[in-house]
């Protein structure tokens, strides 16, 4: 089993930035595909990134290319989403997830997917 914890939540205005962390809770001997989503007030979770723990392509909604980078440090077990120029339509709770079926990332965009999950950080953007 395998624990996620988010961090580096917060609010911020437009056009700023802020950098996201998912630990877990200990390595695994295989890749795992790692993920962030996120869940506004009202709407449904989206995947927003996704890349392979042992590296590999990373992947972006449109909604995020050019402004998210996803990156790993593998010697902390920890995921990260760097979040620039900041929007007010980013405002959601963000969550990490990790699979270990398997399959690349490329395929893997939806909840049932995913067997590891965070708790989930709040990302306030105002105008």
């Amino acid at each position: 089993q395998v624990q996620l914890m988010e961090s580096g939540g917060g609010s911020v205005q437009a056009g700023g930035s802020l950098r996201l962390s998912c630990a877990a809770s200990r390595s695994t001997p295989s890749s795992l595909c790692a993920s962030w989503f996120r869940e506004a007030l009202g709407k449904g979770l989206a995947w927003v990134s996704s890349m392979k723990t042992f590296g590999g392509d990373t992947y972006y909604d449109d909604t995020v290319e050019g402004r998210f980078t996803i990156s790993q440090d593998n010697a902390k077990n920890t995921v990260y989403l760097q979040m620039n120029s900041l929007k007010p339509e980013d405002t959601a709770m963000y969550y990490c997830a990790a699979s270990d079926a398997g399959y690349s990332c490329r395929f893997l965009l939806t909840r049932g997917q995913y067997n590891y999950w965070g708790q989930g950080t709040q990302v306030t953007v105002s105008s």
